[in-house]
């Protein structure tokens, strides 16, 4: 019989917090000039981030820009085969190179589970920064490249084995890590009510 999966329901009074405790180390260690939400998990932690770095950090607009990525999650056109083994591009950012050359970018996702879709978002945007690279004089590279950085913000990080690296020296940032459980976040909640009591029910079991 097949051991039953551990649930965790995370509310959004969870994710504020965790952003508000971790926002002071990313704006010290790497004061990003843009935010890079993976859609769907990564929209509303990268909005909470923006509020808090703000206070952080003194004239920036701290743009958001979302990109849309799918390991889990049906897309069409998608086999069922692909489902979970490869990461499907669904929305990019337009003239990406312009946006985010020169730039400390820091990508934001709700959670890193395999570290697939992570490992995809940075080597393609680090791909994009190259091809951009091409249009400068030879001259102007190697300065333009060491001005552009990438970090990573996740709410939660599963301590488990991953399928997948980042870069040796990335600026990787986590909100909390936890186990190697199934996080249910409210925002994939039909009711919220019910979601936060479940919410609390775990939290007492934990205690």
């Amino acid at each position: 019989m097949a051991a039953q999966v551990q649930h965790w329901h995370v509310t959004y009074n969870d994710i504020h917090n965790l952003i508000r405790k971790t926002t002071p180390s990313i704006a010290a260690e790497f004061n990003p000039d843009l935010l890079i939400a993976i859609g769907g998990g990564g929209f509303f932690p990268a909005r909470v981030m923006r509020t808090f770095l703000r206070e952080q950090t003194v004239n920036k607009a701290l743009q958001i820009q979302a990109i849309g990525l799918s390991l889990y999650e049906p897309v069409d056109g998608v086999t069922v085969e692909q489902i979970g083994n490869e990461v499907i591009r669904t929305q990019w950012l337009s003239n990406p190179g312009k946006q985010i050359l020169g730039k400390r970018n820091l990508i934001v996702d709700e959670v890193d589970d395999t570290r697939k879709t992570l490992h995809y978002a940075l080597s393609e945007l680090q791909k994009d920064v190259e091809e951009e690279l091409l249009t400068y004089p030879e001259s102007e590279r190697a300065a333009l490249r060491a001005a552009t950085s990438f970090g990573i913000f996740v709410v939660h990080n599963k301590l488990k084995d991953k399928l997948a690296e980042l870069p040796a020296g990335t600026p990787y940032f986590s909100g909390e890590e936890v186990g190697d459980v199934w996080l249910d976040y409210p925002w994939e909640a039909t009711n919220i009510e019910e979601h936060d009591r479940e919410a609390a029910a775990d939290k007492a079991k934990a205690s």
